[in-house]
């Protein structure tokens, strides 16, 4: 059989994680070191490789009923190559270090299973009940990989050089970063968007580190629905946080 599609191949490469290609993660297991992985990611594999759901505490699951973030993850074991990918969306490969990272739980694809997760707030600067976002802070040492819709753009957050990002479109961050979520309008007009321009709000990066926004104001393309009115606007409504867009609103 012959055919341009012998060019996709499968990567000879044996680091852990690598690229199959923009949309698709390979990681090689080798009996020792499970990875998690989003549920339902898996797209082939190769081995003696087995899934398991991820147990959750109690503190995990108190702390998704109620703010809505979290991971549903699955444990790939054993040994073989595991190849992962959701709904097309690029994936690019982070090492975590000691630094932390901090991402909406929407863009994360994998991790290796040795890092911590916990679920933190990011609050308005305006201290409007309600307004506040809920993101992942990833800590320890390994690799997670992060995904998003297009080619990212990574911004370098300086003491000189801060760093404003839409709220709909940042993914991750340097969790020393200093953050404040705003609205480019005085506080009397917080609730209007930015005049006719469409922007509402934004999450303001001060200090050292990186931010990583993608270019889109959606998460992963699963049906989202804006739905119509003001309260769409402002993420509330039946299109809001318990809605399609889950994770893409401030709620």
């Amino acid at each position: 059989m012959q055919s341009p599609l012998f060019a996709f191949n499968d990567s000879q490469a044996r680091d852990r994680y690598t690229l199959q290609n923009k949309q698709m993660l390979r990681v090689v297991l080798e009996g020792h070191d499970d990875i998690l992985a989003r549920k339902g990611t898996m797209v082939a594999y190769q081995g003696l490789v087995e899934f398991d759901a991820e147990y959750q505490n109690r503190n995990q699951q108190r702390s998704r009923a109620y703010t809505g973030e979290g991971l549903d993850l699955m444990r790939c074991h054993g040994q073989g190559t595991v190849y992962l990918a959701n709904l097309a969306q690029y994936v690019h490969v982070v090492d975590v270090e000691r630094d932390g990272l901090t991402v909406d739980s929407g863009y994360v694809l994998a991790m290796d299973s040795s890092l911590h997760h916990e679920v933190i707030a990011v609050d308005s600067q305006y201290g409007i009940s309600g307004s506040g976002k809920y993101q992942l802070n990833i800590t320890g040492q390994g690799k997670v990989a992060l995904m998003t819709s297009g080619a990212p753009l990574m911004l370098q957050v300086t003491p000189d050089k801060y760093v404003n990002c839409d709220a709909d479109a940042i993914v991750a961050w340097s969790t020393g970063l200093r953050v404040q979520m705003q609205a480019q309008t005085h506080s009397s007009g917080v609730w209007r968007r930015r005049g006719s321009t469409g922007e509402g709000w934004e999450l303001s990066f001060m200090g050292s580190g990186y931010a990583l926004v993608q270019p889109s104001e959606l998460l992963p393309p699963q049906n989202a629905v804006i739905g119509g009115g003001l309260a769409a606007q402002f993420g509330m409504g039946q299109q809001g946080a318990r809605g399609q867009n889950q994770g893409n609103v401030w709620s």
